[in-house]
């Protein structure tokens, strides 16, 4: 079955780096577009960033953009995330996806699979 699974996060100072890593199994990784959520409590899971099956595009939440990079390793099945200077608005659980059809999708709906979360605290 296909599993998506999760590591890194944790607490940090407004203005300090983390990463977050991804490692997929169980389907084709090199045919998806995979991209990183966000979801605050109370609020709706939003998009942070995806990345095409090949590496080659990327797109960006504009809250985000200029402090995140998501990049890809198709020979280890492995999505990142670093996120650098990081704010308090950053808090919230971040999933991994993993969208076969939709390309560059800002979506939710539109990716099949998800990683399990994990948790950015970022303190003022």
């Amino acid at each position: 079955q296909v599993q998506l699974v999760q590591s890194g996060g944790g607490l940090v100072q407004a203005g300090g780096s983390l990463s977050l890593s991804c490692t997929a199994s169980g389907l084709t990784f090199s045919t998806y577009t995979m991209g990183w959520f966000r979801q605050a409590p109370g609020k709706q899971r939003e998009f942070v960033a995806a990345i095409t099956p090949s590496g080659s595009s990327t797109v960006y939440a504009d809250s985000v953009k200029g402090r995140f990079t998501i990049s890809r390793d198709n020979t280890k099945n492995t999505v990142s995330l670093q996120m650098n200077n990081l704010k308090p608005e950053d808090t919230a659980v971040y999933y991994c996806g993993a969208d076969r059809w939709s390309g560059l999708s800002r979506l939710s709906s539109d990716y099949d699979y998800w990683g399990q979360g994990a948790q950015i605290t970022v303190s003022s």
